[in-house]
């Protein structure tokens, strides 16, 4: 997060609020959660700060009023005390596994996330910075000792075979006990190791099975029974809930020590409704000019699928049947749109709107203060929503999760 200010009436000298972001992570943390690890801290923050902040509580509301000019979020988790169930937000991006938790009765008592405008989102929607690069030693201290579910889409990076041998015949560590490994999902390995929630929900692309011949997938296995805990996964397809095809492998496993060894959790049960979505459904009537694809555009793009069809290519665009549903949307789509058109009569298609864009991954809009707020923009929306889980697809996974750690705490 930038450096805030706060201007003062008696002058027109400003006064820091928040000097950077860490220091905003804990104290949005300690003020939304009250977990006293970061309790210590946050009233540092306060004695560093102006003499008109004299709480935690006090000072944040100083920076939510100075951002959006309301100290209300549109999202709050429950109060704590009177949370089902805690997790962790990882590679937290605008809060896919949060809402979705959220909505469940979950309260997420840490968050990180590394981009600084997805952070900016982020505390839009949910009051809190996210702690950022998860793999510094100063960011992982304020992860809460105990908690119960450690949720994540982490980056999907190759692993060296090779690599691994090397340092075996060398008597050198490796995975996540080497300090130098740059595979994050090493962090998130370690992580569970130090803290042992009950359970990890996990998120990546569809193709994370066979990546790297199979063997990302091979050793994030491995690693995580290595750990004592069950591994189930399934590739499943927001097209149930949301009007987009877009398929994820989701992971799931529980702490053997907790669930016993025979523990697993049965993907059929997460209830799919039926995929009878239309694209349609979420468009606006009203939509800005500058949406619209200028001609230039729209025969270069016309022009390039023509060229690679001739070749037997499948590349172009995807100007989508809006009965139907779309392609999937990517982190690219603010370059030029071209996996997800709108067709318009009499002109050329158009790009979705942000709005549009959330509404694309299950994010609740045009529902008044309880609308997600998009701070960023329109390139760094598109971005955000392209990078997004399919929220309500979360929630129907997290609800079976929650119930096993209800009737588990029963």
């Amino acid at each position: 997060m930038e450096t805030l200010t706060l201007k003062a009436r008696a002058s027109k000298a400003k006064t820091s609020i928040v000097p950077d972001e860490f220091d905003s992570a804990i104290l949005s943390h300690y003020v939304v959660t009250k977990n006293p690890i970061y309790k210590e801290r946050a009233y540092e923050i306060v004695e560093n700060s102006s003499s008109t902040f004299n709480e935690p509580e006090v000072l944040y509301q100083a920076v939510q009023k100075e951002l959006f000019e309301a100290t209300d979020i549109p999202f709050p988790g429950p109060k704590p005390g009177t949370e089902k169930f805690t997790f962790i937000d990882l590679f937290a991006g605008i809060g896919g596994f949060r809402l979705a938790l959220q909505n469940l009765g979950g309260l997420c008592v840490y968050t990180s996330e590394y981009d600084k405008y997805a952070q900016k989102t982020y505390f839009a929607n949910y009051g809190e910075t996210p702690f950022g690069d998860i793999t510094k030693d100063e960011v992982k201290a304020f992860i809460p000792k105990k908690f119960d579910i450690l949720c994540g889409g982490f980056p999907c990076q190759p692993f060296s075979i090779a690599g691994v041998s090397k340092k075996n015949s060398l008597g050198r560590k490796h995975g996540f006990e080497d300090e130098k490994q740059g595979n994050l999902f090493f962090h998130v390995a370690e992580i569970i190791q130090q803290h042992r929630p009950k359970a990890f929900f996990l998120e990546n692309v569809k193709n994370l099975v066979s990546h790297d011949k199979g063997n990302t997938f091979r050793i994030i296995k491995e690693t995580l029974l290595e750990l004592g805990y069950s591994f189930d996964y399934r590739v499943l397809n927001g097209k149930h809930f949301v009007p987009q095809h877009r398929e994820r492998t989701i992971i799931v496993g529980f702490d053997k020590q907790v669930f016993g060894e025979n523990m697993k959790f049965d993907f059929d049960l997460v209830k799919l409704p039926e995929a009878n979505h239309q694209i349609k459904s979420i468009l606006k009537k009203e939509v800005d000019p500058k949406y619209t694809l200028s001609d230039h555009l729209w025969n270069y793009l016309q022009n390039y699928a023509k060229k690679h069809k001739e070749k037997g290519n499948g590349f172009g665009f995807g100007l989508v049947n809006l009965e139907g549903i779309s392609r999937t949307m990517s982190a690219r789509y603010y370059k030029d749109g071209a996996e997800i058109l709108i067709p318009q009569n009499g002109s050329a298609p158009r790009r979705l709107t942000p709005d549009e864009a959330a509404a694309l991954q299950g994010y609740p809009v045009n529902k008044g203060r309880k609308s997600f707020r998009i701070p960023v923009s329109d390139n760094q929306a598109y971005k955000q929503f392209g990078n997004s889980v399919v929220t309500p697809l979360i929630q129907a996974v997290g609800a079976e999760i929650a119930d096993i750690l209800t009737t588990y705490q029963k």
